[in-house]
């Protein structure tokens, strides 16, 4: 997905968090709700986590310089687990701690149907967040099952956002149980039940972001069909005898760093090398868009 195609996503669903965090913090202020309050936070952490998202966009735009020769495209990968790493400590403990207290302390809701309302609102706005972010991954995923994409997939700010709205849809659910649990049993306990289960939701969402934006930020390979298109073209060129070691990394969604490790056939003058060299960097960045940036290793034939 291209920068500005995560950019649009992330802006869908920043806007809509923020109107919807507004509207639940009100409906919990009003009815004494423990699960809209926790929606609440999760709305306003989704909201942060977009603006952060917003922030690692624009720093991973910054060209190369002394201090940074590869330029800064890891930015998107740190805000992303950031983001990740909020949305556990903030989102989840908050809402299970809310719902652990309003278990043991249940206070009736007053006004439900001022929640009915909300959440029905709600799932409006994280619903046409969610169509529009799942429209965009639909068209890079290609041929790949959904998990797998997102497992191969160098652009986290698109598929945090995924899991973001696809974890508040589904909390939005449980909001609405709890609420009408709570009003037909009488029993206020169904309310913080609820509350404890979306922030379950939200560390388990947390942890999966985590564990797919790590490798990204320690330092991933590109995909297998990448690297084996690199390695065919530097072995077609007819002075080159053997390709050895090929190490490649995403230093952002689209930079890709190569450096190859070859044999060239014997005989041939140091200039006449350098030529292919210049002719295999060329043919390579022809091919793949990506990489920018490619370092030959000759070894002696």
């Amino acid at each position: 997905m291209s920068a500005n195609a995560s950019t649009k996503v992330i802006i869908a669903a920043l806007l809509g968090n923020s109107a919807i965090a507004v509207t639940k913090f009100f409906a919990a202020a009003y009815t004494g709700s423990s699960a809209m309050l926790s929606e609440g936070i999760h709305s306003l952490v989704d909201t942060g986590n977009q603006i952060l998202l917003l922030y690692g966009l624009k720093q991973a735009k910054k060209p190369a310089d002394q201090d940074f020769p590869f330029g800064h495209g890891k930015e998107i990968y740190f805000w992303s687990f950031v983001v990740a790493i909020l949305l556990f400590a903030v989102g989840a403990g908050v809402s299970i701690y809310e719902g652990v207290h309003h278990v043991m302390h249940p206070n009736v809701i007053e006004n439900p149907v001022v929640n009915y309302i909300v959440l029905g609102l709600a799932m409006v706005f994280e619903g046409a967040a969610w169509f529009f972010a799942f429209k965009e991954f639909r068209k890079i995923k290609g041929r790949y099952g959904y998990i797998e994409a997102v497992q191969r997939g160098k652009d986290p700010s698109m598929f945090v956002v995924l899991f973001e709205d696809s974890a508040a849809l589904l909390g939005l659910l449980i909001a609405l149980l709890g609420v009408w649990l709570a009003q037909v049993t009488g029993n206020a306990m169904f309310d913080g039940i609820a509350s404890i289960l979306i922030g379950l939701i939200l560390g388990g969402t947390a942890i999966w972001l985590a564990i797919e934006t790590k490798g990204l930020l320690i330092g991933e390979r590109a995909n297998r069909e990448v690297v084996d298109s690199i390695r065919r073209i530097a072995a077609s060129f007819d002075e080159v005898e053997t390709v050895n070691e090929l190490l490649t990394m995403h230093m952002g969604p689209e930079y890709i760093l190569v450096n190859i490790s070859i044999r060239f056939r014997r005989g041939q003058l140091t200039r006449e090398i350098e030529t292919v060299i210049q002719d295999i960097d060329t043919a390579v960045k022809e091919s793949n868009s990506s990489v920018k940036r490619i370092f030959v290793e000759a070894e002696p034939g």
